[in-house]
């Protein structure tokens, strides 16, 4: 897919919907007795004003955070667990014209805030990143963000931190309390892949290094994706593409009829003395949520913009907030019109799919890899959580996380047995928070029966054929290349 599509799409469906959370302990993390609580039945959250939902998004690292990520019932092992991380804060990827480029340092700094107790020693531990193993397209990507100046979609110290809190709070969950890791493992037992930016690569080696602190460089390879929907050698598939452009002429009809929305684009072209047409083509959602996230003022025209009679004026709240309402109500209608959605479960099967065939060897004995970490985009995970059926989840925030994990019952007996794979059972975290059965390959699992856990097997067959019936096809190749 051209890589101006899937950005263009970003841009139009930059949104997040909070997910609310339940604190478990004081801490957030699982005490010793491993008894489940069982998932909330979560209904769509009371909608936030533009600003409060932009909060949410930025994401800031200066909170606790409790998280459901390890959680079982009692004697259950853990067999396997598969993260994807969007990457963590980012300097714009596109500039306003006519303003001075937001002032933010990309080098790390462990005296400047936000801070975490491992910053410091992981500046120190990538220098020693030529002793790991790297895909040929990654090995001249820098391993952490190091201009004083931000150059164009760099990671800052900000998404640094985001994923190394991250990580820690993986370790806890899946190290501390259940070994899922020994601690002489293997290279087999890791995995880590990511697309060939270095926002990427960078959010991935935090995480990992705040889930395993001063790893073992020997022992990790960093695999690449050459594309952000990680589909691997199965990215040939026409009907995705024209799902995208019916998706995206939706998406175009709804901003030319929103008469507020053009108003505001209109204002702001004139207060920075350039053309409306020029002033939408330049995206400044992107340039503004930066300055909204890191507290600075909203920019306003140079000096030099307007003739020495006429005085420039500055972007305003109010302009970003019209912005990010619309981009919540396009939310709103991609997800009645189901367009989208069948975009997604033919741009999300490849990876579901590796996902399902690592769980299912799991579940028979073969242990390697035991953690798998994909360090994608927002237009990665989006169309994964759409293709899951969580499309209330929203679109995802900075340094979002969503977890499969894979556990087993100690019960020997064939209960839970489903799709040939005996006592293995799936969950699905986002964000921390249980949605396993807001899925749609588990909505209907009776959660009250003698086995509230979700059976591996419902994930497999959805993967396999369920998904597919949106699209009227019973497999991926059929639904790719049907009317082909």
């Amino acid at each position: 897919m051209p890589a101006y599509f899937q950005t263009h799409l970003l841009l139009v469906l930059f949104v997040v919907q909070p997910i609310p959370t339940t604190p478990l302990t004081e801490d957030g993390m699982l005490g010793k007795n491993r008894k489940r609580v069982n998932p909330v039945v979560h209904t769509e959250s009371p909608e936030l004003d533009p600003i409060s939902d932009a909060y949410r998004y930025c994401n800031l690292p200066n909170h606790t955070e409790h998280t459901r990520e390890g959680h079982s019932l009692a004697d259950y092992k853990l067999l396997f667990v598969q993260v994807m991380i969007r990457h963590g804060d980012r300097y714009p990827l596109y500039t306003i014209p006519q303003t001075k480029r937001p002032a933010i340092d990309c080098t790390l700094s462990p005296h400047r805030k936000p801070s975490h107790p491992l910053l410091a020693s992981f500046i120190s531990h990538m220098a020693q990143g030529g002793r790991g193993h790297w895909d040929a397209s990654l090995g001249s990507l820098a391993r952490v963000p190091n201009h004083s100046s931000c150059e164009l979609g760099e990671l800052t110290q900000t998404g640094v931190v985001q994923h190394l809190k991250n990580g820690e709070l993986l370790r806890q969950a899946y190290l501390k309390h259940h070994k899922l890791l020994p601690p002489d493992w293997s290279s087999q037992q890791l995995w880590l892949e990511t697309t060939a930016k270095s926002r990427t690569l960078q959010s991935g080696l935090a995480l990992l290094y705040g889930f395993l602190p001063n790893f073992d460089w020997s022992k990790v390879t960093v695999w690449h994706q050459r594309s952000t929907m990680f589909c691997g050698t199965w990215c040939e598939c026409p009907a995705r593409s024209l799902f995208l452009d019916e998706e995206q002429r939706r998406q175009y009809r709804l901003r030319t009829s929103n008469a507020e929305l053009e108003q505001t684009y209109v204002a702001m072209a004139k207060a920075l003395g350039v053309a409306t047409r020029t002033m939408r083509a330049a995206n400044p959602i992107d340039a503004l949520l930066c300055h909204f996230c890191h507290g600075l003022p909203f920019p306003c025209a140079s000096p030099h913009a307007f003739p020495a009679s006429e005085k420039g004026a500055c972007l305003t709240l109010q302009h970003f907030a019209v912005i990010r309402q619309q981009q919540r109500d396009d939310e709103r209608e991609r997800k009645e019109a189901g367009i989208y959605r069948r975009f997604a479960v033919l741009a999300a099967h490849p990876f579901l799919n590796r996902t399902a065939v690592r769980m299912e060897k799991a579940a028979h004995g073969n242990s390697e890899p035991v953690f798998a970490l994909a360090s994608a985009h927002d237009i990665t995970m989006a169309p994964v959580l759409s293709a899951l059926g969580l499309e209330g989840a929203g679109f995802p925030r900075f340094a979002a996380r969503l977890v499969f994990e894979l556990w087993k019952s100690p019960d020997v007996k064939g209960k839970g047995t489903q799709g040939g794979v005996a006592n293995a059972y799936i969950r699905v975290l986002y964000n921390g928070e249980d949605l396993t059965f807001e899925t749609a390959f588990c909505r209907n699992h009776d959660r009250h029966s003698t086995q509230p856990l979700c059976p591996l097997g419902n994930f497999l067959s959805f993967v396999r054929k369920d998904m597919f019936s949106i699209v009227n096809a019973t497999s991926y190749h059929q639904a790719c290349h049907q009317n082909y």
